[in-house]
């Protein structure tokens, strides 16, 4: 289970990088990613929506046409008592948070143990933590269900619109963030592109503008004239798809034409 820290949401400071050319590496990104957007949506719910407990259901794998269909357990938590809630299962369907699940629409009860509109698979768990009025989210995007996100308080009271919108709105940036770290490790490598073969010269003169020589410098060096230098580094830099020195320099090391 990952613990948010204080500070800035992670689904708002979170941006999907470059995508690296290890698949696995990708896999794993993502899966950080993943698990600081909802371990910083549950601590949210509870610090800026005026709950007492913050849920992060996460779906679990299927073998059925939707993901959601295996059910989720319960993975990320915020303001807990106990522990009957951590890890658990929730198959779908069952309990609010099964249910949103498999509607794939909020939903909310001012009475959890009370209601009559849902199961209850999850009562003792449920009063373990002394909780009634529950709001359940699912952070849907597409066809895609990345998990539930639950608020729920230790007191019997209708869900206002202000904390439903809160909450909804923590629960779309929270997707966003969530559907670009799917992206991402989706997304297929890069493949370098063939690289123009330099004449010897040209290397040559890349090697030492690579060393931050300037071209009069290069130019004595070499008894070429400022001119010749400056022709040369051009066309290197047309050879390699770069746009100043700097990326002519760094494109020469990733490339190997120079040494690091």
């Amino acid at each position: 289970m990952t613990r948010a820290k204080t500070g800035p949401g992670a689904a708002d400071t979170l941006t999907t990088p470059a995508h690296p050319d290890d698949p696995g590496l990708a896999a794993r990104a993502a899966e950080l990613v993943r698990d600081a957007v909802l371990g910083d949506l549950a601590r949210r719910v509870v610090a800026e929506c005026g709950a007492d407990v913050g849920l992060v259901g996460v779906p679990q794998p299927s073998s059925g046409p939707r993901e959601s269909d295996a059910g989720m357990v319960l993975r990320h938590w915020a303001g807990t008592r106990a522990d009957l809630l951590h890890d658990r299962a929730v198959p779908t369907g069952t309990g609010l948070g099964g249910r949103a699940l498999a509607e794939r629409a909020p939903s909310w009860v001012p009475d959890y143990r009370a209601a009559t509109t849902i199961s209850h698979d999850h009562d003792a768990a449920v009063s373990a933590e002394d909780l009634y009025a529950m709001l359940t989210v699912p952070l849907l995007h597409g066809d895609t269900v990345y998990g539930v996100v639950y608020a729920s308080l230790r007191a019997v009271v209708p869900f206002g619109d202000v904390r439903i919108a809160a909450v909804g709105e923590l629960a779309a940036t929270a997707t966003r963030a969530l559907a670009g770290a799917a992206a991402w490790r989706s997304a297929p490598p890069r493949r370098a592109a063939p690289v123009r073969p330099l004449t010897p010269r040209e290397h040559e003169v890349l090697r030492w503008a690579a060393t931050g020589r300037t071209n009069p410098e290069i130019a004595a060096r070499l008894g070429l004239t400022c001119n010749t230098v400056t022709g040369y580094l051009k066309s290197a830099m047309h050879k390699l798809g770069v746009r100043n020195r700097t990326e002519l320099a760094l494109a020469a090391r990733e490339s190997g034409l120079v040494d690091r």
